[in-house]
C-alpha cells in the first residue's frame, strides 16, 4: 500500500507523490546559496577580480541549480495531484477500485465519436459514431497494430481497425492516449503553461479586437442635449490552424519482444517531442507553415495609445547585447510601468536563464534588497521585481537588439489554438530494422493583444 500524503489515505497503486523532504532539501539550498550570493556581493570590493569571479561563478552555479531542481518539483507535484484527483474518482466508484461504470464508459465513447468526427472532417469526410463494443475492440486492435507486423494481424482485428482508418493509412490515437499526450506536452511546455489555450474543431480560430472604450459620461440637466459619444473601433483577428509531423522509432525486435508498454511510450515519445517543437514556434515561429511566436513581431518604443496595432512595444537598454552600464534595474521599473494596470494581476518575465542571472546582482535603489527572490514554497516560482519568473531557454539571446526577456499577461496576450486529433501512421520499411511511427499534430498561435506583453530590447 502507498500513502497518499493529502488526506492521510493508502491506496494500493496509488502514483508516487514527489518527496516532501526532497523540495525542502531544495529550498534550504536554494535559500543558503542566496544568502551566500548576497555575502559574496557585499564582499567585492576586498576580494580580486579572479577570485570574487570564481566565487561567484560557483554560487550562481548553485542558485540555477537548485531553482531548476525546485521548478521541476513543482511541476511534478502538480502532476502528482492531477493523477490523484483522477485515481480518487475510480476509487470512489461504487463499483470498487478502478471499475469503469457505464456512465464513465459513456462519456469516453462520446469522446472517441468526437475524435473520430474531427479528423473525418479536416479530410472532408464524415464518419457514422460507432457503439462501445466497437470502440473497445478499435483499442485494443490499435495496441496491437503498433507492435505486430500489420500482416500478423486477425480478421477480428482488421476489421475492428477499419472504425479508425484515415485516407492517409493512418490510424487515430484512442482518446485516452491523445489526453496523456496533451497532459505531458502542458506538463513540458513552459508557454503552454502561461498562454491561452483553446481546442476547435475546425482549420482557424476567429475572434474580436476592441481596444477601446465608448466616450465618457456626459453631464447636464433633464434639457440638455446630448452631444455624439466615442464610438469604440473593433476589429477581427484569426489564427490558422498548421500541421506538425513528429517521428518517434522503436526497434522491431523491441516490438516483437513486447519489451515495452509500446502505448504508453509513443505517448511520451510523441509528447516530448511536440512540446521541443511548440516551445520554439511559441516564441520563434514565422507564421508560415507554423505557429507565429510572440518575438517575430515588429515592435516600437512608443506607447500603447500611439502605437499601430500589431506591433509590440519595447522599452530600450541602449547598450548592445546587455542591461544599462549604469542604473540597470531602470529599465525593468520602465517595462513595468509600461504595461496597463489592468494586466499587472497575471503579469510575469519571460526570458533566459542567464538574462536571470545579469538581474540576480540587481538591487533597488532606496531599500537595497535584490530585485530577484526565491521562491521558498511549494508551487511557488522565484520572482523579479514580485512577479513570478517563467524559464523559457527559447527565447532569443542575449545579443545586439535581441527580445531577450519579455513582461506581460500572457493569458490575455497570446492565444494557442489545438485542432482535436491525432494520427499515426506505422511505417516498418523507411528505416529497417526500426520502425518509425508517423504522427500528425495540428495547431496554431499567435498574439492577439498588442498590448499585453512588452519587451526589453538589447540595444539601442
Amino acid at each position: 500500500m502507498r500513502t497518499h500524503p493529502i488526506g492521510h489515505m493508502e491506496y494500493k497503486d496509488a502514483p508516487p507523490a514527489p518527496s516532501a523532504e526532497e523540495f525542502k532539501k531544495i529550498t534550504n539550498g536554494l535559500q543558503k546559496a542566496f544568502e551566500d550570493f548576497k555575502s559574496a556581493m557585499e564582499e567585492k570590493g576586498s576580494k580580486s577580480d579572479a577570485v570574487f569571479k570564481d566565487r561567484l561563478d560557483k554560487i550562481e552555479g548553485a542558485m540555477t541549480s537548485y531553482s531548476e531542481q525546485k521548478d521541476k518539483w513543482n511541476a511534478d507535484f502538480k502532476a502528482y495531484t492531477d493523477r490523484v484527483d483522477e485515481f480518487e474518482k475510480r476509487m470512489n466508484r461504487p463499483g470498487g477500485p478502478g471499475e469503469k461504470k457505464a456512465a464513465d464508459l459513456e462519456i469516453e465513447l462520446k469522446g472517441f465519436n468526437d475524435h473520430r468526427a474531427s479528423v473525418a472532417a479536416a479530410h472532408g469526410r464524415t464518419l457514422a459514431p460507432v457503439n462501445l463494443e466497437a470502440m473497445m475492440g478499435y483499442k485494443s486492435a490499435y495496441a496491437r497494430s503498433l507492435t505486430a507486423d500489420p500482416r500478423a494481424l486477425t480478421a477480428e482485428e482488421v476489421k475492428a481497425l477499419q472504425v479508425g482508418v484515415q485516407p492517409d493509412g493512418g490510424y487515430l490515437v484512442p482518446a485516452d492516449t491523445s489526453g496523456r499526450i496533451v497532459t505531458r506536452v502542458y506538463e513540458t511546455s513552459p508557454i503552454r503553461q502561461i498562454a491561452s489555450v483553446q481546442d476547435i474543431s475546425g482549420t482557424e480560430l476567429k475572434g474580436i479586437v476592441d481596444r477601446d472604450q465608448a466616450g465618457a459620461i456626459q453631464w447636464g440637466s433633464e434639457t440638455t442635449a446630448p452631444t455624439d459619444s466615442t464610438t469604440p473601433q473593433i476589429g477581427e483577428w484569426l489564427i490558422p490552424v498548421h500541421e506538425g509531423r513528429v517521428m518517434p522509432k522503436a526497434s522491431q525486435q523491441i516490438l516483437e519482444d513486447a519489451a515495452i508498454d509500446i502505448e504508453a511510450w509513443l505517448a511520451r515519445k510523441v509528447a516530448d517531442r511536440i512540446a521541443r517543437g511548440e516551445n520554439d514556434s511559441f516564441v520563434n515561429g514565422t507564421g508560415v507553415g507554423r505557429p507565429r511566436g510572440f518575438c517575430t513581431y515588429t515592435t516600437a518604443a512608443t506607447a500603447d495609445s500611439s502605437r499601430t496595432w500589431g506591433q509590440m512595444e519595447h522599452i530600450a537598454t541602449a547598450n548592445n547585447g546587455d542591461f544599462p552600464s549604469s542604473s540597470a534595474a531602470d529599465v525593468l521599473f520602465d517595462l513595468i510601468g509600461a504595461l496597463n494596470p489592468r494586466y499587472l494581476t497575471n503579469a510575469r518575465f519571460v526570458t533566459r536563464r542567464e538574462v536571470v542571472t545579469k538581474i540576480r546582482k540587481f538591487k533597488g535603489a532606496t531599500t537595497g534588497d535584490y530585485l530577484w527572490q526565491p521562491g521558498l514554497q511549494a508551487g511557488a516560482p522565484d520572482r523579479i521585481l514580485g512577479y513570478p519568473i517563467t524559464i523559457a531557454m527559447d527565447m532569443p539571446t542575449l545579443a545586439t537588439g535581441s527580445l531577450s526577456l519579455a513582461f506581460g499577461d500572457f493569458m490575455e496576450g497570446y492565444q494557442i489554438v489545438d485542432r482535436l486529433g491525432l494520427t499515426t501512421l506505422r511505417d516498418p520499411f523507411t528505416a529497417k530494422p526500426y520502425v518509425l511511427f508517423y504522427t500528425r499534430v495540428r495547431l496554431g498561435g499567435a498574439v492577439v493583444d498588442f498590448d499585453a506583453i512588452k519587451f526589453i530590447k538589447f540595444g539601442s
